[in-house]
């Protein structure tokens, strides 16, 4: 009798110890959706953020992803960069963007691998001939049912300390007032300049979510730039009356490390007039 409790109990913590292995390297697509009051909206508006995609494979057709966003219907698409990587082949890269645009406008700000690939300003300029908004240094008005955003976005600041400063400033300047604005922009850990701008709502990616979690616990153990228990590895963060939100990535097969409850995840925006 003792035996067969004790092989009972073995049986359990190893059927238990299976499940959390699975659930800790689960590389499903989730969705995570964040609400964000915006008073001067007339009309509410759903963004869609992709970051860090790094050319992986999300099915055929990459019919995961665009699965997710037909069923989301975001008014607009924007591409928070590394949508390429320096590393993996481009192929799913290439396909994913036109697939996009059949359906919804795009805007798009570079990452730092593409800065790595060498070859930035000609990916900017296959991004350009696509049909997508590169934003370097340049805000633009987007409006649906007589809702209005200024969408401003910089390239990484691989591109030089120098010019991404003039990017930020002159992007900063171009917005116009009474229209809620957002920068897009691909690293966090920059929040501290991003402040002094005073944008509403500001959206970024790159930590990864920290690579490895436990949720409740740890929301990263390391990010690149970050460094261990990095602040900003993914999620919403309100700060000084200026909304950031990190979105965790998409990049999986392609990494070095493997994810750990941390799965690659579509981030929605819906910005939304004050009740």
């Amino acid at each position: 009798m003792r035996r067969q409790r004790r092989r009972r109990r073995l049986l359990a913590a190893a059927a238990l110890l299976v499940c959390v292995g699975a659930a800790a390297v689960d590389s499903r697509l989730a969705v995570r959706t964040y609400t964000i009051p915006a008073p001067q909206l007339s009309a509410p508006l759903r963004l869609a953020l992709i970051t860090d995609f790094h050319s992986c494979d999300y099915g055929a057709g990459q019919a995961q992803l665009l699965s997710a966003l037909e069923a989301a219907q975001p008014d607009l698409v924007l591409l928070g960069g590394d949508i390429f990587d320096d590393d993996a082949p481009g192929a799913n890269t290439l396909e994913l963007i036109p697939l996009l645009l059949q359906r919804w406008s795009c805007c798009y700000v570079t990452g730092n691998h593409e800065w790595r690939t060498g070859r930035a300003e000609a990916l900017k300029a296959w991004f350009s001939a696509q049909g997508v908004t590169v934003l370097a240094g340049d805000c633009t008005l987007f409006s649906k049912d007589g809702a209005a955003i200024a969408l401003c976005g910089v390239d990484d600041p691989d591109v030089g300390e120098q010019a991404w400063a003039a990017q930020l400033e002159k992007a900063s300047a171009q917005r116009p007032e009474g229209v809620v604005s957002l920068l897009l922009s691909h690293r966090p850990e920059r929040i501290e300049t991003y402040l002094s701008y005073g944008f509403d709502v500001i959206l970024a990616g790159h930590a990864h979510g920290g690579q490895w979690r436990l949720p409740g616990l740890i929301n990263g153990l390391a990010a690149p730039n970050q460094g261990l228990f990095p602040r900003y590895a993914g999620g919403r963060y309100d700060l000084e009356g200026t909304v950031l939100v990190v979105s965790r990535g998409l990049a999986r097969e392609t990494t070095r490390l493997p994810r750990i409850f941390n799965r690659p995840e579509l981030v929605l925006l819906d910005l939304v007039p004050d009740a």
